[in-house]
């Protein structure tokens, strides 16, 4: 049974009045919530800070990036063994921001992906078509090209204790979200691409969407049978609806 993951990205949003008031909230609406795992990842500078409210909470600490070096003179960077100093257990990689504005490949998003691995932290890679790429027919050779990036560096088995989250990107932002059966025909077939290689990987694997996720449309996202909970952007910065979010997944069992 897999248990569903709804997973907050707070993006270049915050303060550390904005952390407190969101973490305390947070802790007291989802006290007790045992039917899915959370984490939320805020930006850098404040992991440490929000690490410190979290304890004694069941919400884990997120990061948004990592860096495929340990140490050495890479400015601006931050490592795995950084973040998992700090606390951080699951980490963003390939976002489609960070594709686009920093012309992140797919070949480096899976040298980010070992190196978390070989340190012992879960990666959640995020993969998605264009809206020109959905408009072309094009979604699921998108997919499939980017998750074997990984499974050609590494093998289907490097997505165990690993996360996909699957974003459309012209749904990430825009309002716009994949209906429930949109997304659950894509997830059908992430699925059964990994099964290709290692059908008991492909059967456990965490597949989260990701896409203007909100309170209002996240239940029935998750009625689907292959949709692990949801990789949440601008919903995360409200405790109440990413609250909702959270007890929606908890109520699936899969």
């Amino acid at each position: 049974m897999r248990k569903p993951l709804v997973m907050g990205n707070w993006k270049l949003n915050g303060s550390k009045t904005m952390a407190l008031d969101l973490v305390t909230s947070l802790k007291k609406e989802l006290a007790g919530i045992d039917g899915c795992d959370v984490a939320i990842a805020p930006p850098v500078v404040y992991l440490d800070y929000v690490q410190k409210l979290l304890a004694d909470s069941n919400i884990m600490l997120g990061a948004q990036n990592v860096d495929t070096h340990l140490s050495g003179a890479y400015t601006g960077d931050i490592s795995a063994e950084m973040l998992k100093e700090i606390g951080a257990t699951h980490i963003i990689i390939g976002h489609s921001e960070r594709r686009t504005y920093h012309a992140e490949c797919d070949k480096f998003i899976a040298q980010k992906f070992a190196t978390l691995k070989e340190n012992g932290l879960v990666p959640v890679l995020c993969i998605g078509e264009s809206e020109a790429e959905n408009e072309a027919g094009q979604t699921q050779a998108v997919c499939a090209k980017q998750l074997d990036a990984v499974i050609d560096l590494l093998g289907a088995k490097a997505f165990n204790n690993a996360v996909i989250a699957y974003e459309p990107i012209w749904a990430i932002g825009t309002g716009k979200s994949a209906t429930p059966a949109q997304a659950q025909a894509v997830h059908k077939f992430i699925r059964e691409h990994i099964a290709k290689v290692d059908a008991d990987i492909a059967q456990q694997v965490i597949i989260q969407y990701g896409g203007s996720v909100n309170d209002k449309n996240a239940a029935e996202l998750f009625t689907q049978p292959d949709i692990d909970g949801a990789l949440v952007g601008g919903a995360s910065l409200k405790a109440d609806a990413f609250a909702v979010i959270v007890k929606a997944a908890a109520k699936t069992k899969k």
